[in-house]
């Protein structure tokens, strides 16, 4: 394994990030080692990085979508061989471990949140994918969210409704797609401009997220219909109040999983369930395997799952990632993506 380098934040909210040599990486059982080919800027990075509270230990590694080539393979992580192309879901937000941080040139995943992706994908391509894959189902598979059924290549189909705030989003697209595979219907929101991509992202049915009545709007089309819950993919106060009044009218399941990180009590009528939900949840439940080990790498290599977002590739090595977090804050719906060759 060649010198491991990282892009570091060496301080509270100190800018840009320093490029310095970092510990080598290993794997521990249920771990692998991957030589990073891409990585991808989510808003969670900006935060960490300009968050006017000065609560982590320094210096300390960002990055949480990842994607490269497998060089090392613990004794339990049997799904993976050494030279596989892999996407993951890189966990240093959740661990406080610097090995699981994305911007380096090796990272450590968690075998239960890393798939294999075909030859047919590009590294670009997939590394848009995990922490809205992660989140998504969290929101959709947990038995404390919605409970769905698991997603499946053929999956079997249901009556039953999934209604999706945010539904072109990078976090809304994931729980669009995932929850169609698993045999749903979903009614999603999106602006006006956005409703064929929502189509062909699955959902059934889209409204107008502006819509002056929106959760009205939401419960009329779904009127007779059986819902299996909300995903809040926004995770805004007005989301999350249209997410629980749409459900509140709707025969089913009435439950709520949002992004957001705070729920007051009483935005929740009597009857109805909201949860706030994080993705890293899934590393310690059967979710984890049940999409990255059971569905994604098939769905993947079968072409079932659409590629979304699109990425826009903004620099090549650890040193162009300040510039492209920069850039992430005003991407125009893509994925700000820097390469590591």
């Amino acid at each position: 394994m060649d010198t491991n380098f990282a892009a570091l934040l060496v301080g509270h909210k100190r800018k840009p990030l320093v490029v310095d040599e970092a510990e080598d990486r290993f794997a521990d059982e249920s771990e692998i080692v991957i030589r990073n080919a891409a990585v991808a800027m989510n808003p969670i990075d900006v935060t960490m990085q300009e968050s006017p509270w000065s609560v982590f230990n320094y210096p300390l590694v960002l990055g949480v979508d990842v994607a490269g080539e497998v060089v090392e393979v613990g004794s339990q992580a049997t799904q993976f061989s050494v030279g596989d192309r892999v996407l993951g879901h890189a966990l240093r937000l959740a661990t406080e471990d610097d090995r699981h941080g994305a911007f380096q040139n090796y990272t450590v995943l968690m075998s239960n949140m890393a798939c294999v992706i075909p030859p047919s994908m590009s590294y670009e391509n997939a590394v848009v994918l995990p922490l809205g894959v992660s989140t998504a189902a969290a929101a959709l598979f947990q038995e404390d969210t919605l409970a769905l059924q698991p997603p499946r290549v053929d999956p079997e189909e249901r009556d039953v409704w999934v209604i999706v705030l945010g539904g072109t989003g990078s976090v809304g697209s994931n729980g669009v797609r995932l929850a169609v595979a698993a045999g749903y219907k979903v009614i999603a929101t999106a602006s006006p401009r956005s409703f064929n991509l929502a189509k062909q992202l699955g959902a059934a049915e889209v409204v107008d997220y502006k819509h002056p009545e929106v959760a009205n709007e939401l419960a009329r089309m779904l009127s007779g219909k059986e819902i299996a819950g909300a995903f809040d993919a926004n995770g805004q106060e007005d989301t999350i109040k249209t997410a629980i009044a749409a459900v509140s009218q709707c025969d089913g399941n009435k439950v709520v999983a949002t992004v957001g990180d705070w729920i007051d009590p009483a935005w929740v009528p009597r009857g109805v369930k909201a949860k706030p939900i994080m993705g890293v949840a899934i590393r310690d439940n059967e979710v984890g395997q049940m999409v990255y080990e059971d569905f994604l790498p098939y769905a993947l290599a079968l072409e079932k799952y659409m590629k979304y977002p699109d990425p826009l590739v903004f620099g090549d090595g650890l040193g162009s990632i300040q510039d492209a977090l920069e850039k992430s804050k005003s991407s125009g719906g893509k994925k700000v993506v820097v390469t590591i060759k």
